[in-house]
């Protein structure tokens, strides 16, 4: 197996780069103190810019929140956002009456479509003890036909992934947790109607991978022209077909090639993106994605006029009751607990 089917090794940031249909993957890792009675940090804010804090500072930043840490309610349109969070909460609310609390190892998939307001806060349930957060938002573009599609959101519980396991030649495990796509015969749940994932055809795939120590395991081919990204973002050090890749790192592969992943002498966890690219033009501006600058321009005036369905909670910054478990209640009335 040649080496050239793994290039463009890039170390990773706080955000990290994607490929089409992919916009961008946000890794979120705080480790934040005991809560309050608002569900916020019981810890002083001086010194941190409330509103724009994304600087790391003891452990953990409020983003945009002021008193609960997390993104108070913002627009949307012509994409996606899926949510996977490992550990922690998070509050949704939107502008179509839906809301939800959903953590460790549940996935929240939303499209925008023509347009939405959430609201993305972190509330820290536990008062005696530290409240870690770590999650995943991964940005997935819509086609220009979708790009006004009706707004979605879905949960997938924890419990309902697909877990895929695996053991090599010496019994070492390897587990693949399938949030989109397909893995030798293990598929994901369906994602949003909607969804460039929705078509199988496309390849999207979403996967968590998590390696024991000297762990060997080998990447299912995908059709020519599929995207695939790889991140190793916890663990020591891994080889893709005898190429040493350090913690911190992706890389792209292809698609059509088999690729063994060995592991080196600790855990490794790793994050892979596949799909089968859109191939339009992209006009992004904040928290619109769209194929021109007229069609950005529009999303900004309509957001002014209608404010997608306004805002029928008491607060942008809107959390739920300490009291509440996880659970999901949808725009239609419909409501899931766990």
């Amino acid at each position: 197996m040649s080496d050239t089917i793994v290039n463009n090794i890039k170390g990773l940031g706080f955000t990290w780069q994607t490929a089409d249909p992919f916009l961008f993957c946000v890794h979120h890792l705080d480790k934040y103190p005991g809560g309050n009675e608002l569900l916020g940090p019981d810890a002083s804010l001086q010194g941190r810019q409330l509103g724009q804090d994304f600087t790391l500072k003891d452990g953990w930043r409020m983003y945009h929140g002021e008193k609960v840490p997390g993104f108070p309610a913002h627009p949307h349109r012509g994409f996606e956002t899926v949510t996977v969070v490992l550990k922690g909460m998070v509050d949704h609310s939107d502008s179509h009456g839906a809301s939800g609390r959903y953590g460790n190892g549940d996935v929240q998939w939303m499209t925008a479509g023509s347009g939405l307001q959430h609201a993305e806060m972190f509330p820290l349930l536990n008062q005696t003890q530290e409240n870690p957060l770590e999650l995943f938002q991964i940005w997935l573009n819509l086609p220009k036909a979708k790009k006004y599609c009706e707004p979605h959101y879905t949960m997938l519980w924890s419990e309902d992934i697909p877990v895929r396991q695996e053991k090599d030649n010496n019994g070492l495990s390897t587990e693949i947790r399938v949030i989109a796509g397909e893995v030798y015969g293990t598929k994901a749940l369906p994602p949003a109607p909607d969804s460039w994932a929705a078509d199988e055809k496309n390849e999207t795939g979403i996967w968590l991978i998590h390696m024991e120590a000297g762990a060997k395991w080998t990447v299912p081919t995908a059709s020519e022209g599929i995207n695939r990204t790889l991140y190793f973002y916890r663990g020591k050090s891994i080889s893709l077909n005898k190429r040493s890749i350090d913690n911190g790192h992706s890389a792209e592969l292809k698609a059509t090639d088999a690729v063994q992943i060995t592991n080196g002498d600790a855990d490794a966890y790793l994050l892979l993106l596949q799909g089968k690219p859109i191939n339009e033009p992209i006009a992004q501006h904040g928290p619109f994605v769209m194929n021109s600058n007229d069609e950005i321009q529009q999303a900004f005036a309509d957001y002014e006029k209608t404010r997608f369905g306004g805002w029928p909670w008491p607060n942008p910054d809107q959390v739920h009751g300490r009291e509440n478990g996880r659970f999901a209640k949808y725009a239609d009335g419909r409501e899931e607990r766990k």
